[in-house]
């Protein structure tokens, strides 16, 4: 029962917006207003027309009064009509009004005058006012002023004028009364409920729009605060990477002496034991190094500075500085460049940076295999892109380790991190850097038979080609 009665009560909203105007509906208060005054007409003239319906039977002989009456109740069908094609709300609203006194001291003035059964709609007069005009005091000003000269009309009319045919019997203007007042009383109600809903729904709206604003300020109160987080942590991450980049700086310049003293004594065993130091003191810099570079771009303070440079030079520094690597896990190196890619306008460090991070992960994982870097230029609509393939004949990886593959700190699997030592950032720089540029990094793997991790930067047209500097450390 409740479902069928709401679904006639949307049904009933929808063919009401219907008839209201775009200039109408952008004001909630004007579309309010629109709406009471589309409901009276739309179900108005049901109720009104009771009443010439009543008389119809009642009176013994139902002339053209009847008609006049009929005709005038009926013609509320036509305002939500000229509504929807012309607009002029406020207007519309005071003709509606005068029609409606019009048909109320017309009832009157055949059909019992001041003592007429009909007398009890002339209430929905200033009801009426207030639903259709608002709470503008000028309107609703106007809005008296226009009774009150129908009114004095009436008066001079009824008194000084004509006296009008009134021979319908007492019993049928006693029906007539009793009709008349249960159709304003149920026109009446129907208002009243309507705009009733109307309220509760403009309360329920308002109620929705402080939890919104209430929403909306504690979400820029937790940003505010997440800002002087992030604000706090990129300063304190600054500061302790500097800090511990200065004993670092000292403990790998100290281990550096020492293994030249050592092999130069040709001390094996201390030579090994510096080198294990050398290369622990190497590899937490670097990891330092990756943290500060992630809090900078984090904090949106990375800044990049491009110049011409020729990507096959870049990728071949790239190998050159993984030499001994590659021949530690006894791997091979193939670059395949093509002139057609051509140079390009790059920060070459970061860059760099970010190929030679995916290129260490590739030899890290691969033992006696291969290890290949491929570049192409794709072209776009606005700039071309550069693709870079780095593919090996590696372990491979998991299929559930693909999703986290680029968050930090996290390694292909705990086999792998403890064999390797994987750190979980070189791969979290590299995307970051790669979206540092609106470029991006994926990557596709079968486990047992390798991986291949593709780099796409876009390709800004370089004016000449450069020299790369040096990328040793990228």
């Amino acid at each position: 029962m409740t479902s069928t009665r709401q679904q006639t009560s949307s049904q009933l909203d929808r063919l009401i917006d219907w008839f209201i105007p775009e200039e109408l509906a952008k004001e909630r208060e004007t579309r309010q207003r629109a709406r009471m005054f589309l409901v009276s007409h739309l179900c108005g003239p049901l109720l009104g027309n009771v009443v010439p319906g009543a008389l119809f039977f009642l009176e013994p002989h139902p002339s053209y009064p009847v008609a006049v009456l009929a005709a005038s109740i009926t013609a509320f069908w036509i305002f939500p009509f000229v509504l929807r094609a012309f607009g002029n709300y406020n207007l519309l609203a005071f003709i509606s009004i005068q029609n409606l006194i019009f048909c109320i001291f017309w009832s009157c003035y055949f059909y019992g005058g001041v003592t007429s059964p009909t007398l009890p709609w002339v209430v929905t007069i200033p009801l009426l006012a207030f639903f259709y005009l608002g709470p503008s005091p000028k309107l609703r000003l106007l809005a008296l002023c226009q009774f009150i000269v129908n009114f004095v009309a009436f008066f001079l009319l009824y008194y000084f004028g004509p006296a009008a045919l009134n021979d319908t019997p007492l019993p049928a203007l006693q029906g007539l009364g009793l009709v008349s007042t249960i159709a304003a009383a149920a026109y009446v109600s129907m208002m009243a409920l309507y705009y009733a809903r109307i309220v509760a729904s403009g309360a329920e709206l308002e109620g929705e729009m402080r939890g919104h604003l209430m929403t909306a300020a504690a979400l820029r109160k937790a940003t505010a605060q997440a800002e002087r987080a992030s604000a706090a942590k990129a300063e304190f991450v600054a500061s302790m990477s500097h800090e511990l980049r200065t004993p670092l700086n000292a403990v790998i310049g100290y281990s550096q002496m020492l293994l030249e003293e050592a092999a130069e004594k040709g001390d094996e065993q201390t030579l090994s034991d510096l080198n294990r130091i050398h290369s622990a003191g190497q590899s937490l810099l670097r990891l330092v190094t990756e943290v500060l570079d992630l809090s900078k771009i984090e904090a949106g303070k990375m800044e990049l500075a491009p110049s011409a440079i020729l990507v096959s030079d870049l990728l071949n520094q790239l190998g050159q500085a993984r030499r001994s690597a590659l021949e530690a896990r006894r791997n091979t190196l193939a670059i395949e460049c093509p002139a057609s890619v051509g140079s390009v306008m790059w920060d070459a460090t970061r860059m760099g940076q970010a190929i030679g991070q995916v290129l260490d992960n590739a030899i890290k994982f691969t033992e006696g295999g291969q290890v290949t870097v491929t570049a192409r230029r794709e072209r776009g609509k606005a700039d071309d892109d550069i693709v870079i393939d780095v593919r090996d004949t590696g372990i491979g990886i998991a299929p559930e380790v693909l999703p986290a593959l680029f968050e930090k700190f996290t390694g292909a699997h705990d086999a792998t991190t403890s064999k390797y030592g994987d750190r979980g950032l070189g791969l979290t720089l590299s995307l970051a850097l790669c979206q540092l540029v609106n470029g991006g990094l994926t990557a596709e793997s079968v486990p047992g038979k390798g991986s291949c991790f593709t780099l796409r930067l876009p390709a800004k047209p370089a004016a000449a080609p450069g020299q790369v500097g040096d990328l040793a450390a990228a």
